[in-house]
């Protein structure tokens, strides 16, 4: 495990395009299925990662609380199955299941899609206002595993509560912290 922070890539850039299989519905979701919504959240997780198994269970919550709110969320796992095999879409799904996500949760197989948004570690958070222009990329929270904070999503939850109340997201940001992508070869 090698600890990776985001990149924090630009704010203001447009959400880079994706179309990528859904591993529970089998469906194919894309970037522009959300342009109606008022925000679009983009999480890059795995099943593997340390620090995503530390807030996986919110992830779930996150989901259910923000249903029926005009926010998109998808989680993306790009991580190489070949040398993490728990990350396939068959892992991917079991996670999903396991902790409730209501989203959907995206195989980007080839990896294209974590190289268009910079995505470095896991988890990586991205969100985008109505438009697509990123207003958020950062921490989920503090918490970190072995920290004692309790995982609550604070940072994450109050942009998306900003841009869900039409007002403008602080832009001093805390990268996330996480596994690096664990890109193919």
């Amino acid at each position: 495990m090698a600890l990776t922070e985001s990149t924090m890539l630009e704010l203001g850039v447009i959400a880079p395009n994706f179309a990528l299989t859904d591993v529970v519905t089998g469906n194919t979701v894309r970037r522009d299925d959300f342009r109606d919504k008022d925000a679009l959240l983009v999480m890059f997780i795995c099943t593997h990662c340390p620090y995503v198994k530390h807030i996986e269970k919110t992830l779930g919550s996150l989901g259910a609380d923000y249903a029926g709110k005009p926010l998109g969320i998808v989680a993306i796992c790009s991580n190489d199955v070949t040398t993490h095999p728990q990350d396939s879409p068959a892992g991917m799904k079991q996670q999903a299941q396991t902790y409730g996500f209501t989203f959907p949760y995206l195989h980007d197989e080839t990896q294209e899609v974590a190289h268009a948004f910079h995505a470095a570690c896991t988890p990586d958070f991205f969100l985008f206002e109505r438009g697509l222009r990123l207003v958020y990329r950062g921490q989920y929270d503090s918490s970190r595993p072995g920290s004692n904070i309790p995982v609550t999503g604070e940072d994450l939850r109050a942009a998306i509560d900003a841009v869900l109340a039409g007002k403008e997201v602080p832009t001093d940001q805390r990268p996330s912290m996480g596994c690096n992508i664990k890109w193919k070869e």
